[in-house]
């Protein structure tokens, strides 16, 4: 059944470490164990990946901490659109294998990073998530610090139990939450950026997995206000087998309304507009770029990432359950084109 919801807590992986119950579901239902996966370490993927967009400010703040198996990534990144400037520094270390302790749960359990260059924490307490970053080195020197609570209230999430039809060990485990408001400081250099709940919201994308090794994947996120009314959206596509569900969901007020594939339209070059339309007509959108923060990396052609993430602004409409239309204008958000062979 397409868009199928789960609904029952139960564990993720079957005993010989397939999925259970490929599908969605508007809380993380399903448990993960990293001892249930039938692979060997150094194919296992867990990251937790938090951004957070100022539209107050007109900024935005990304971080990563993520294990894959034979290398750990740390990354951060400050953006300005006012000057359509970012930069983005990662920490590499090989060989992390599960040292990182990433939390089963996106529900409880803290994420700290400590080394000579990055002092980095994902903190989870009840009903908001904290997220503190020393990196003195960053951007030659500048220099980036970072205290930022984001509310997050039992609402609903998108998340999401994909297989690989090739491989039926392989899987992918998210949650995406977003919507949730933001307060407290980024220092940039000289200058502080004091975030306000009412205009400047984070994004959560969690994630637990084996992948197989040639993947794209499609993925766009926003999380603002409309008329008063906290809205936001996740979009994606691509990464394996998603016959029993998508991953497109909007938000609004809390509650995610699901709708199904939706189609990104890029040309060869990332900073021209974008469309968006989905085969419901649920969404229908047009995207102008700002920034392409882009990276690619290859050794020997056997490992491989060429990620394209770009913010912009969007424009267009999206369509409720109940029917309702909601029109957002110039929203601040992101869309990303990436490739990994590793």
């Amino acid at each position: 059944m397409r868009n199928h919801e789960v609904t029952a807590i139960q564990n993720l992986l079957k005993d010989d470490g397939s999925l259970r119950e490929p599908g969605w579901s508007r809380k993380p239902v399903q448990i993960y164990n990293r001892n249930d996966i039938k692979k060997r370490k150094t194919r296992i993927k867990e990251w937790d990946y938090y951004s957070v967009i100022s539209n107050k400010h007109n900024i935005a703040v990304c971080f990563t901490v993520s294990d894959l198996g034979y290398l750990e990534l740390d990354s951060v990144s400050f953006l300005d659109f006012n000057k359509a400037y970012e930069h983005t520094q990662p920490v590499i270390l090989p060989f992390p294998m599960g040292r990182l302790h990433m939390p089963s749960s996106s529900k409880e359990g803290d994420v700290t990073v400590n080394n000579s260059k990055l002092a980095l924490e994902f903190i989870v307490r009840e009903g908001k998530r904290i997220i503190r970053c020393d990196y003195p080195s960053f951007d030659n020197g500048k220099g980036l610090k970072v205290n930022i609570t984001l509310s997050n209230p039992d609402e609903d999430s998108m998340t999401i139990a994909t297989p690989w039809a090739e491989d039926n060990k392989a899987f992918y485990y998210n949650q995406k939450i977003n919507c949730m408001p933001a307060s407290g400081k980024i220092q940039y250099g000289d200058k502080v950026y004091q975030l306000c709940p009412e205009t400047d919201f984070g994004g959560l994308d969690w994630g637990r997995g084996v992948w197989t090794y040639n993947n794209y994947w499609y993925w766009g996120s926003g999380s603002g206000v409309v008329d008063g009314h906290r809205f936001g959206f996740n979009l994606g596509y691509g990464f394996g087998d998603t016959s029993n569900a998508s991953e497109n969901v909007i938000f609004y007020d809390g509650k995610a309304h699901k709708i199904d594939d939706v189609v990104f339209n890029i040309s060869e070059n990332f900073t021209d507009p974008w469309t968006f339309t989905s085969s419901d007509g649920r969404f229908e959108a047009d995207f102008v770029p700002i920034i392409d923060r882009s990276d690619y990396t290859s050794v020997a052609q056997l490992i491989v990432t060429d990620q394209h993430q770009v913010f912009g602004r969007m424009t267009g409409k999206s369509v409720l359950d109940n029917g309702d239309v909601v029109e957002f204008k110039d929203f601040l958000c992101f869309a990303e084109k990436v490739h990994n062979k590793y």
